[in-house]
């Protein structure tokens, strides 16, 4: 059976910690920024993925 390809698009936006649970970036910090407040600018870091979207996530990542 061939090798499964790595979702590129997905391998930019999502990574996997050590203990196998899956980051994002949060939308809204690259620009347009200035005129928010700060507890709105520093709320925006990263996330843990939610579980229902792990399944699918992990057939793109299946490396």
């Amino acid at each position: 059976m061939p090798k499964l390809k790595t979702h590129k698009g997905t391998s930019k936006r999502i990574w996997k910690t050590g203990s196998g649970k899956l980051r994002r970036r949060k939308a809204g910090r690259d620009h347009f920024r200035g005129h928010k407040s700060a507890k709105q600018r520093l709320g925006r870091g990263v996330s843990v993925s939610m579980p229902a979207q792990n399944p699918r996530v992990g057939e793109l990542l299946p490396y």
